[in-house]
């Protein structure tokens, strides 16, 4: 499938604020919106980021609206989504991707929205983005500048380099790899598995992430994606901020060992210590576009030409 690129932001553009999963904390959301407006952007909030439905931010039919309403509106021109949680794959199979075919837009968030990420990618070939959201990272008082920087590859074109400038970096196989860069949120990676939706990981970069998940549950994890192939289709693998994912059993691998075990046994070019994901600073990234690895220089180079 082709390329499908959005259209790059300028001062004074409206976007979009939606929740296709969870419900926002309203509180950060608040604050988050007022970060966007501080980027000289107008704001339009969809209709069910005050609603709670469970754990869901209203019913899949008013979330699905959001998604639908914020594509086709001419005047928005990104959207973002407030926060994670639970609930974008009970709504990838009746989302119309001709809509967002016809209506390219930057679409911006990570964690639950992960299949999102991955549905709309492999259904329109749409770039989309992996960075911190407005109610659960940009509107905490503690969110570090390098979080907000990521939002400035939206306004100009510009190559998104990640090195040990922004943490330590540790080379688990050596070597160089290019293709494309996808993945994000390894439970909800796992749960594209044997749906219309899953991922397609041959000749990609794999970046993998998640948080509060035991090192068992990640073994479990991983190997499927290894039984299903995934994991040997790849050309290189990037290992982001896996945050708590520690053992509350006495008796356990290391997170350590068990990210080693896969990714030793693909043997494919692998870096892994990427402040991306559940943390704080969080560094956005695109996905969908040709990134450049490299064990060498411990370095993740995605390319410009985005917009």
């Amino acid at each position: 499938m082709s390329l499908l690129k959005p259209n790059r932001l300028h001062t004074g553009d409206t976007v979009g604020v939606i929740a296709p999963a969870s419900p926002p904390n309203q509180k950060y959301l608040e604050k988050g919106i007022e970060f966007l407006k501080g980027l000289g952007l107008r704001v339009k909030v969809g209709k069910s980021v005050e609603k709670i439905y469970g754990y869901l931010a209203g019913i899949d039919e008013e979330r699905l609206d959001d998604i639908h309403a914020m594509f086709l509106d001419s005047e928005v021109k990104a959207i973002f989504c407030a926060c994670g949680g639970y609930g974008t794959g009970r709504l990838a199979a009746n989302i119309d991707y001709e809509i967002i075919r016809a209506n390219p837009k930057i679409f911006w968030g990570y964690s639950d929205i992960t299949f999102l990420h991955t549905a709309i990618r492999q259904e329109t070939g749409l770039i989309t983005f992996h960075g911190p959201m407005l109610g659960s990272d940009i509107g905490k008082e503690d969110t570090y500048t390098y979080s907000k920087q990521g939002f400035q590859q939206l306004f100009k074109p510009t190559d998104v380099s990640y090195t040990e400038r922004f943490s330590p970096l540790e080379t688990l196989v050596e070597g160089v790899a290019s293709g494309e860069l996808v993945g994000g949120n390894l439970s909800l990676l796992v749960s594209t598995l044997g749906t219309p939706f899953e991922i397609d990981t041959t000749g990609k970069i794999l970046f993998i992430e998640d948080v509060n998940e035991e090192p068992r549950s990640v073994d479990r994890m991983l190997n499927q994606l290894k039984m299903a192939g995934k994991l040997d289709e790849v050309v290189g693998i990037v290992i982001g901020d896996f945050c708590d994912c520690t053992s509350k059993r006495e008796l356990s691998l290391t997170l350590e060992e068990v990210i080693n075990h896969y990714v030793l046994s693909a043997n494919k070019p692998s870096l892994k210590g990427f402040m991306i994901g559940h943390c704080n600073p969080h560094i956005s990234l695109p996905l969908g576009v040709k990134a450049d690895l490299n064990t060498s220089n411990r370095s993740l180079i995605v390319e410009s030409g985005i917009f």
